[in-house]
């Protein structure tokens, strides 16, 4: 349905930009090892962090992780005590060898650990194994493999760094349980002396043990905040230790970048076929088929000039019409091509055409410093073009408007209605198409358009000026 949204100013363009930014956040923290709800970037107030499950996850992490640090403590030092002394009659290389193997799997469990308590995604820093079926060669391979020991580093520290974050997570939050729970406590026991810090308070009556509520839910706040330094703090220790190094993470990233832009150019071949077939297909059912008809009448004027002068000024007539409709729609293709007014004058112009063709008031607004470049200006004056004829069939609107500015390093498109909203983009698509066209340069495209409207379509399209 309606491709675009409110005006800029609206609280519902508002909220889909806001969506979008975090979407575009998203994409960057995951090219770099993150999911877009991590403890480093989750909220910082006492009210949010008490709505946000991160808090939670971590708090729970940070108070039952101890058990699986000290399961691999102990796995660890028995296994490497027996393995190390039983080398001398061979038996230890191979429970050496299973060991190897046994913490790695516990790393890649700790991993997942840290993923769901923290919201950190930590790719994965091995090194790819020895082709065949080999055992040995990929056991040389893991042995040779800087990760491997890294994991046994991290998890034979495990259990001491658990250890701390455990008496600092009991401390903190039975604490704060044991002052919010007060006046219950005094209605059970009937009276309680609790000793805060250097001052005894006693409360007979759970009325008189309000005060220490009120102390529980600072407490609460402090431990909060205890909870979500002590878990990016962790998933920080976890990321460097389990983690690629610097490198690695560099080239992780080279070939994410080059697999995206190899999935771009892909795109962008096949919007630039479906582009020329379009093209043949248009000229083939129009403009030639109305050229051949002109010919005809051209010819049967020249056969009755003579005989019937009469029919042949008919004839030529018609072929004169003809003519003009071909011309137009040449015209039409051309500028479907490539419009002149987008060479001759820039965006604004064109985009200003563009609007005062459509059947519902546009608001245009466009600023930019300078003109982009024409593969820029192309794709941003054809996005606009397709959404708003999808305003004119679909949406069923009574006003858009279309803004494009510069952000950074940026050219924002974006095309907004108030229309009845229910835009998809599916394949082979003109949505999808707008999609493919912005991918070509590396841009990204967005379509916010809940049932009911409004609708935005927004591109962000890369640009060096």
């Amino acid at each position: 349905m309606g491709e675009l949204s409110r005006a800029p100013g609206d609280g519902g363009a508002t909220a889909a930009a806001a969506r979008w930014a975090a979407e575009r956040w998203a994409a960057v923290l995951r090219a770099g090892g993150e999911t877009a709800a991590t403890v480093a970037n989750g909220p910082w107030t006492p009210l949010a962090m008490a709505k946000s499950s991160l808090t939670w996850r971590s708090a729970i992490y940070l108070g039952v992780s101890m058990a699986f640090g000290l399961g691999c403590f102990i796995g660890l030092t028995v296994g490497l005590t027996l393995s190390f002394g039983l080398l001398i009659i061979w038996v230890g290389l191979p429970m050496l060898a299973l060991m190897m193997v046994a913490w790695r799997c516990a790393a890649i469990l700790e991993r997942q650990f840290v993923r769901a308590a923290f919201g950190v995604r930590i790719p994965s820093p091995y090194r790819p194994l020895p082709a065949g079926g080999n055992p040995l060669r990929k056991l040389k391979g893991m042995a040779s493999d800087p990760a491997t020991w890294k994991d046994l580093l991290y998890l034979a520290l495990l259990f001491p760094v658990t250890l701390v974050e455990f008496v600092v997570s009991v401390a903190v939050w039975s604490a704060t349980g044991m002052l919010l729970a007060m006046p219950v406590i005094v209605a059970v026991d009937g009276g309680a002396e609790v000793g805060l810090g250097f001052v005894s308070y006693w409360a007979g009556t759970p009325v008189a043990a309000l005060p220490l509520t009120a102390c529980g839910v600072v407490a609460l706040v402090l431990a909060m905040y205890a909870t979500r330094v002590m878990a990016i703090g962790h998933s920080a220790w976890a990321r460097l230790m389990l983690g690629p190094s610097i490198a690695q993470a560099e080239n992780l990233e080279l070939r994410k970048r080059t697999e995206h832009l190899r999935a771009s150019r892909a795109r962008g071949v096949d919007a630039a076929e479906f582009e020329r077939r379009r093209i043949e297909r248009d000229l083939h059912d129009g403009a030639q088929q109305r050229l051949l008809s002109v010919a005809m009448d051209i010819g049967r004027a020249r056969a009755k000039l003579d005989d019937d002068p009469e029919g042949a000024r008919a004839l030529i007539e018609q072929a004169h019409s003809g003519t003009k409709e071909a011309i137009a729609e040449l015209r039409d293709l051309a500028r479907g091509i490539y419009p002149a007014i987008l060479t001759d004058r820039g965006l604004d112009p064109a985009l200003s055409g563009l609007a005062a063709r459509a059947p519902v008031p546009v608001e245009v607004e466009v600023d930019l410093p300078e003109r982009p470049p024409a593969a820029v200006e192309s794709i941003a004056y054809f996005i606009v073009a397709e959404s708003l004829a999808n305003i004119a069939k679909y949406a069923r609107a009574t006003r858009a408007s279309v803004r494009v500015a510069r952000e950074d390093r940026w050219v924002v498109v974006e095309v907004t209605d108030n229309g009845v909203g229910g835009a998809v983009a599916r394949p082979d698509g003109g949505l999808a198409g707008l999609a493919d066209r912005a991918a070509t340069i590396d841009g990204m495209l967005l379509v916010d358009s809940p049932p009911g409207g409004p609708t935005i379509v927004r591109a962000d399209l890369p640009c060096t000026w």
